[in-house]
């Protein structure tokens, strides 16, 4: 097998595979990177365990769980490659360090920290340029929305309907669309984006709906590599938080804000979550109550509703 096969073969396996309905996205990536190191270090022949695991300890992060995760995405690859060539090797569960089973607490952001990342994301370069602007309401849209990055890099201008606060997501996880309505406040803001964006020479040439004056629409690493930079200018770690923040955290942010304001306001949580599942793009309620650990800001309400509870007589407690 020469190195270009081998990207043919990943080609093919995720393409089988997104036909099922899997997204793949952070597979894709990683996959395409094991191809690029087999290419790199000369390898020839079907898939080992030794290469897996070789190139799964190039990892760069500091999590001792990654290495497992990248062996994890080769050895789903490799059990399919196997059907074809019996003499894949697959790596064996248990290899490196294993894959948590739970999610690491998210970071939830406050308003300040908000601020602070739109403020980095308007001193992006060029100055004047319509980058920062496109980064101002990118960060701004996954705050107010809790939209996923995949989902709002691959908004198109037909997507986004502002006369009546609407967003179209097409094939967001698991294959599912939905519309999402947008608060006037979001409306308006968008609104002034799309008013700069189209004032740009080529702009209207883009079907996009986030875009640069060099790219017609973002892509997720770019997004992605575009946050790490304006996290370090931050100054953002995980020391004093549940962990280093990251762009999906306000997705997280989102859904643990409003269902706050629902037990402050003494709503019916457990049927205004429905809603916020379908708001969210989840294919159950369960999922969200996954978004929805317990934060401190959580337990605090909790805490205080509980604390009333207790204080009334026996008999209003019914």
């Amino acid at each position: 097998m020469t190195p270009s096969s081998l990207q043919a073969q990943i080609d093919d396996y995720l393409a089988l595979r997104r036909g099922l309905g899997f997204q793949l996205d952070t597979p894709g990536t990683l996959l395409a990177e094991f191809a690029r190191y087999a290419e790199g270090v000369g390898h020839h022949g079907p898939v080992t365990t030794d290469l897996a695991v070789r190139w799964a300890l190039t990892t760069r992060s500091d999590d001792p769980a990654q290495a497992g995760r990248r062996l994890a995405a080769v050895r789903q690859f490799a059990r399919h490659r196997a059907a074809f060539d019996p003499a894949t090797e697959i790596p064996a569960v248990g290899l490196l360090a294993a894959v948590p089973r739970r999610r690491s607490q998210p970071h939830i952001y406050n308003d300040a920290e908000i601020a602070a990342l739109l403020g980095q994301a308007r001193l992006l370069l060029p100055h004047g340029g319509l980058r920062p602007a496109t980064y101002v309401a990118l960060f701004s849209l996954l705050a107010s929305t809790g939209l996923r990055l995949s989902e709002a890099c691959r908004l198109e201008r037909d997507d986004v309907d502002l006369a009546d606060g609407i967003l179209t997501v097409r094939e967001g996880k698991f294959r599912k669309s939905r519309l999402v309505p947008l608060h006037p406040t979001a409306t308006r803001a968008l609104t002034i984006y799309t008013t700069d964006r189209d004032s740009r020479p080529g702009a209207l040439r883009s079907r996009g709906f986030f875009r640069t004056d060099r790219a017609p629409a973002l892509m997720s690493d770019t997004v992605q590599k575009t946050f790490s930079r304006l996290r370090q200018r931050l100054g953002w770690t995980a020391e004093g938080r549940a962990r280093r923040p990251r762009i999906h955290d306000l997705r997280h942010t989102f859904a643990v804000r409003r269902l706050l304001a629902w037990c402050i306001d003494g709503a019916d949580v457990d049927r205004k979550v429905l809603a916020l599942s379908t708001y969210l793009g989840h294919a159950k309620p369960s999922d969200t109550y996954w978004y929805l650990t317990a934060v401190p800001e959580l337990m605090a309400v909790t805490t205080g509703c509980f604390e009333h509870f207790a204080r009334q007589p026996q008999e209003n407690r019914a």
